[in-house]
């Protein structure tokens, strides 16, 4: 399981493990809480193509999908 806080989710960068279409370098360009700062959206880029896409945050912490960084 990658460790990462919601509050440090803006600006940081993804490799995924499986690559989609060459698509395998991320950040996340946007994040949105609710009244508790609770995530209700979270928005990766594609580095390859600038390719934005929504993504439920937590699935960034399965180390079997996602590797924090760029690798």
């Amino acid at each position: 399981m990658n460790p990462i806080h919601p509050k440090k989710l803006l600006n940081s960068k993804w490799t995924r493990i499986k690559p989609l279409n060459k698509l395998k370098h991320f950040s996340v360009v946007k994040v949105e809480y609710d009244e508790n700062q609770k995530v209700v959206d979270c928005i990766i880029r594609a580095e390859y193509n600038n390719q934005e896409s929504h993504i439920e945050w937590r699935q960034l912490k399965n180390a079997s999908e996602w590797k924090q960084g760029w690798h």
